[in-house]
């Protein structure tokens, strides 16, 4: 049977991986509605290519540019947020992939929650901020979320068949970032460019400023949190250079059930698109005799010091993973606009966490209320050069 699907974020690096599994799997996925936001030419191409009923672009302008292009292949284009969350909902879908990069994800995969999708998750910051929120109105409409981030996928195949009340401890592995093994003295003065050449993974830009700083682990953790019903104390984080091992589940009797695959995004998105089929596919194979090595590090807080706030969130819950996430991205934002250096992006997130007084974050109103005022809090701390 022929499942249909929309792509919150087609032209990103994950929308982008959904459309090559969709080829891969040679009929079984049919692309029903896309979101992107202001790369037109590559949208123009996904359209022609995949003909979905339903487009959506960043603002009025882009949607103007685009619309006669859609209308030859009969699709409607809306724009914005709300053209975003009408993605989310469009009747007839039945796998929501959210790969809306940063908060702006977060509204789309509520509208996507509360239809009733299955919800294909690649927006860590959806979880982040609004975890217990989403949780709830999965439960009530009935929606399943499942991870596409290839450590929680790990985690989620790994929890398969596995009582909860079994479960020691979930491990999530990182790789530790391109400056795992520089020495501590020259992390701070690193570049732009320095910061962008990770040394496993490609990906977009903000998510690999944040696996240099390691606050992609530490939104991760979080997002384990609600994901797996898990408490604080119940996660840890290993580097595990090799990013061969994703994640590892710990159960009460000792023993160490563990994901690996290669290092290819698509293997987690084909499995969250598929399951609970596994479909045969020409993705890359993880060959274990070319293993020299396997190393597990544990995070040196000193080296990653956004790690050690985003762990505070971790227990503190509430509003604090709000602002957390908040000003970290206008940080990410700085940086990747050569406004700041990379050592001040701890400098500006620890300027909006450390003062932070928690408070409830159990409604979409409450969390934009906390996300906008952290942003604000995170734009007074940005240094001026």
């Amino acid at each position: 049977m022929t499942r249909a699907i929309a792509i919150l974020g087609s032209t990103g690096s994950i929308g982008r991986s959904t459309l090559d599994v969709v080829d891969r799997l040679d009929g079984a996925l049919r692309v029903a509605a896309l979101a992107a936001g202001s790369n037109l030419a590559l949208l123009a191409a996904q359209v022609e290519k995949y003909r979905p009923a339903l487009v959506s672009v960043g603002g009025r302008g882009d949607a103007e540019k685009i619309r006669s292009a859609a209308r030859r292949f009969g699709a409607r284009v809306v724009h914005g947020a709300e053209g975003a969350a009408e993605v989310a909902r469009v009747d007839g879908v039945d796998i929501v992939v959210s790969a809306i990069t940063g908060m702006s994800g977060f509204g789309p995969t509520l509208e996507a929650v509360r239809a009733g999708r299955r919800v294909a998750l690649a927006n860590k910051e959806s979880m982040v901020v609004g975890g217990e929120l989403l949780r709830r109105e999965a439960d009530r409409a009935g929606a399943r979320i499942i991870p596409v981030d290839s450590e929680h996928s790990g985690v989620f195949q790994c929890l398969a068949g596995v009582k909860r009340r079994h479960v020691r401890k979930v491990i999530l592995t990182a790789s530790g970032g391109p400056f795992f093994r520089t020495p501590l003295e020259e992390i701070g003065g690193k570049s732009l460019e320095e910061a962008l050449r990770h040394p496993r993974w490609v990906m977009g830009r903000k998510v690999t400023v944040d696996s240099a700083t390691m606050m992609n682990k530490g939104l991760e953790l979080i997002e384990a949190r609600w994901l797996f019903d898990l408490e604080p104390s119940e996660l840890e984080v290993l580097i595990h250079p090799q990013s061969a091992v994703h994640a590892l589940v710990e159960l009460r009797d000792g023993s160490l059930l563990a994901q690996l695959s290669a290092a290819d995004m698509r293997i987690p998105i084909q499995y969250a698109l598929t399951w609970p089929d596994r479909r045969d596919s020409a993705l890359p194979r993880l060959d274990l005799s070319r293993l020299r090595r396997l190393e597990f590090h544990r995070v040196d807080e000193r080296r990653y010091p956004i790690f050690a706030l985003a762990r505070r969130a971790l227990f503190a819950g509430g509003s604090l993973a709000v602002a957390l996430s908040a000003a970290n991205e206008v940080a990410v934002a700085a940086f990747l606009e050569g406004r700041i250096l990379f050592r001040d992006l701890h400098a500006v997130v620890a300027a909006v966490v450390e003062p932070h007084r928690a408070r409830p974050a159990d409604s979409i109103e409450a969390i934009q209320d906390i996300d906008a005022e952290a942003r604000r809090e995170a734009r007074r701390a940005l240094p001026q050069r």
